[in-house]
């Protein structure tokens, strides 16, 4: 790999930061442009769980307006979904990828659809819930995003999104800055088991996580500054533009 294509891979690393820390899409950027320098589908995408490891550092850098006073939510949120990582690391290692890889397109364009009918199901929510709300449904759905995050990851964080937003009414910022600790959760024990286990391309991760740092830092002073409805509805479009990239891949 020369130094164009190691600078290439910083700069998609960049956007990949940016679209990750903003809307949960950071593979939109970073996983295609691995799978363009040459490297084989489960290469790429074990190479881009490790990688991502930089944007779970950088979110939680900039995030720390978003997450002041959320400390106990976001600690168990990442414990769960650090259980469905690991539990997805696990899967990929130990089982053919083609039928998860099947499901991806599916699980991608449902967490979309949840964007986009978030208002009307959170109503609907709203006037069947009892008193108090159970942790328990919402650790369910947080640790099965957990496992698809790390088995595969592109767009876990749309879908990580939707379930946050469907059970808690805040902020967008808020709420993309708790996804982002959940989800980086879920990276980070995956990418730990890839270190060792499995067929990681040093050099790309390298190049792709500096860029994915600083992107990551700058991504939620962006969503500070955007409104809120149009910046969800765009996030669903791109997810669902990324299922059909997929389906068609």
């Amino acid at each position: 790999m020369d130094l164009l294509s190691v600078a290439l891979l910083i700069a998609a690393g960049l956007g990949s930061g940016l679209a990750g820390s903003i809307g949960g899409l950071a593979s939109l950027v970073s996983y295609p442009a691995l799978l363009a320098f040459g490297l084989p589908p489960v290469v790429a995408n074990v190479t881009n769980t490790v990688a991502m490891f930089s944007t779970t550092v950088g979110t939680a850098a900039g995030s720390r307006q978003e997450l002041r006073g959320h400390g106990r939510r976001v600690a168990k949120l990442v414990v769960v979904a650090a259980i469905g990582g690991t539990a997805g690391a696990w899967l990929l290692l130990a089982t053919p990828a083609k039928a998860f890889e099947f499901a991806a397109p599916l699980l991608i364009a449902f967490g979309s659809a949840l964007l986009l009918a978030r208002d009307p199901l959170r109503r609907l929510a709203d006037a069947r819930a009892p008193k108090t709300a159970s942790f328990l449904p919402l650790a369910v759905a947080v640790a099965l995003v957990g496992v698809y995050g790390g088995y595969f990851g592109a767009a876990s964080g749309v879908i990580m999104l939707a379930v946050l937003c469907a059970g808690v009414t805040e902020p967008l910022p808020v709420t993309n800055a708790v996804k982002n600790m959940a989800t980086g959760a879920a990276n980070i024990t995956a990418a730990v088991a890839y270190a060792f286990l499995a067929p990681v391309h040093w050099l790309a991760a390298g190049a792709l996580s500096c860029g994915c740092l600083v992107g990551s830092w700058l991504g939620p002073k962006v969503v500070r500054r955007l409104p809120e409805r149009p910046l969800r509805f765009a996030i669903a479009l791109a997810g669902l533009g990324l299922a059909v990239s997929l389906w068609m891949a």
